[in-house]
């Protein structure tokens, strides 16, 4: 009796479906079993980061818990920023927008923007995330160099709002040598959002410096 030359591929076929079936479950089960450890990690990353503008002892609130998402129509940012509240027996000290710019030269440019609520002052700027050029654009990366540090203490008076832009431009801040589009953006990003904080709070009497 000849045996059917289908069988052997049946088999084989047969064989690599449960092999398949079974790093399908193997994975699947492995991403159960460490997906409260990712989102832990993530979480950490992120109050890191936070945490290089507004640090642990300034606060006693949840501030990851504190963050909302509003819709916004600022030129040269995109349409969405988060906002966390940094607060100490319930009274608001720091507010840390996530904005990002669309201006970078190789696209958005995500920040960090800490203000600090009595001064009106800039507490820090961080980039989140980027895609500018490696030794050009990256020098807006605190690993890379101490340009972003300069916005510490600035606020729209300090410089005057016509002087918030790069020297280039006919403002007071730093350029890079052979890239201006970054610093730019986040020049500009940083500027639009003390402006977005300062129309937050003019019903309190704080008056945006023209």
């Amino acid at each position: 009796m000849l045996k059917s030359p289908l069988k052997p591929v049946m088999t084989a076929g047969l064989s690599l479906g449960v092999f398949a079936l079974l790093a399908v479950l193997l994975l699947a089960s492995i991403q159960w079993l460490t997906k409260d450890r990712i989102a832990e990690n993530e979480r950490v990353r992120h109050l890191l980061s936070l945490h290089e503008i507004v640090s642990l002892e300034d606060y006693d609130n949840d501030l990851l818990a504190t963050m909302v998402e509003r819709d916004i129509a600022i030129n040269g940012l995109s349409d969405k920023i988060k906002i966390y509240s940094a607060r100490s027996d319930g009274i608001e000290l720091v507010k840390v927008y996530g904005v990002t710019s669309l201006n970078g030269y190789s696209g958005g440019i995500s920040l960090l923007v800490g203000v600090d609520m009595t001064s009106q002052q800039l507490r820090g700027v961080r980039v989140a995330s980027h895609k500018e050029t490696p030794g050009l654009g990256d020098k807006i990366e605190t690993n890379k160099s101490d340009w972003i540090l300069q916005f510490v203490g600035k606020s729209l008076g300090n410089p005057r709002l016509n002087q918030w832009k790069i020297k280039k431009d006919g403002g007071v801040f730093d350029q890079f040598t052979g890239a201006t589009i970054t610093p730019r953006a986040v020049v500009n990003a940083v500027r639009e959002t003390l402006k977005f904080t300062a129309q937050k709070n003019a019903s309190k009497g704080q008056l945006l410096n023209e």
